[in-house]
């Protein structure tokens, strides 16, 4: 089950940076997850300062 990035998305990269197969991008004012490269690793979720990157 791939991690979904909530509209609490401040934008800040932490996720991007952390993601160890590069499936973050910079969105439309928030960052995405490409949800069939994702590995559910939950890096984005460790590294994120507000809580933005859930499970679904």
């Amino acid at each position: 089950m791939a991690y979904k990035i909530t509209d609490a998305c401040i934008a800040c990269g932490a996720c991007a940076a952390e993601c160890p197969v590069e499936a973050i991008s910079e969105g439309d004012g928030i960052y995405v997850i490409d949800a069939a490269a994702c590995l559910d690793c939950g890096a984005c979720a460790d590294a994120c300062p507000v809580d933005a990157p859930v499970a679904e």
